[in-house]
C-alpha cells in the first residue's frame, strides 16, 4: 500500500501545477487584453473629443450684439438674372470662305518635269478641258520630277487645291524651284512628274 501512495501523490502535484501554469496564462491574457480596452476606449474619446469641439467651436461663437445687424445672404439670382449679369461670350460666326474667281479667271503653266516628249501639251489639254486658259507649256528646269504637282503663288492656295482636284493631281505646294516671275501671268503651274 506504502507503494501505491507514493505514486498517487505525484499526479496530484502535475495536475497542481498545470493548473497554476494556465492561471498564469489565463491572467497574462487578461491583462493585455484589459490594456487593449483602455487604448481603445482612450483613442475613442480623443476622436470624439475633436469632432465634438469642432462642433462647439461653431456653437459656442459669440452672439452678435444687439446693435449690429446680420449679414444676410444674397439671394441666389434667377438664371435669367444671372445670363444678364455674366453674359456668355459669343463664339464668333465661323468664317464664310471667300468665293473662288472662276476657272476661266486662273491662268495656268504646265511644265514637261519627265522629259517625256508632249508630255506638258496632252497635261495642257486637260486643264483647258477644266476650264483653265493656259497661259504657257515648257519644260521645267529638271525632268526628274516623281509625281506630278500643283503649285501656286501666294495666296492662291485654295485655288491650287480646286485645280489639283479637277486635274487629278495629289500634290499641292507652294512654288518651289520656281520663282514667281517664272509664272508671268500664271497664277498657279501644272509641272507634270513621272507619275
Amino acid at each position: 500500500m506504502e507503494h501505491t501512495a507514493e505514486h498517487a501523490i505525484p499526479a496530484a502535484e502535475e495536475s497542481f501545477s498545470f493548473t497554476i501554469s494556465w492561471r498564469k496564462t489565463a491572467i497574462a491574457v487578461g491583462v493585455v487584453a484589459a490594456i487593449e480596452l483602455v487604448l481603445l476606449v482612450l483613442a475613442g474619446f480623443t476622436l470624439l473629443g475633436r469632432s465634438s469641439s469642432k462642433t462647439s467651436a461653431h456653437a459656442a461663437a459669440p452672439p452678435a450684439p444687439a446693435h449690429v445687424k446680420k449679414a444676410t445672404p444674397a439671394p441666389h439670382p434667377a438664371p435669367s438674372a444671372a445670363k444678364a449679369a455674366h453674359p456668355v461670350p459669343k463664339k464668333p460666326a465661323p468664317a464664310k470662305p471667300k468665293p473662288l474667281p472662276p476657272r476661266s479667271k486662273l491662268p495656268v503653266l504646265v511644265l514637261n518635269g519627265n522629259g517625256m516628249t508632249g508630255a506638258a501639251g496632252t497635261e495642257a489639254a486637260v486643264v483647258r478641258g477644266r476650264g483653265y486658259p493656259v497661259s504657257s507649256v515648257g519644260n521645267a528646269r529638271r525632268t526628274d520630277y516623281g509625281p506630278s504637282m500643283v503649285m501656286y503663288r501666294p495666296g492662291y492656295r485654295d485655288e491650287a487645291r480646286r485645280l489639283a482636284k479637277d486635274i487629278a493631281v495629289k500634290i499641292v505646294a507652294p512654288l518651289d524651284g520656281l520663282k514667281t516671275s517664272d509664272l508671268g501671268s500664271a497664277k498657279l503651274a501644272v509641272v507634270v512628274g513621272r507619275s
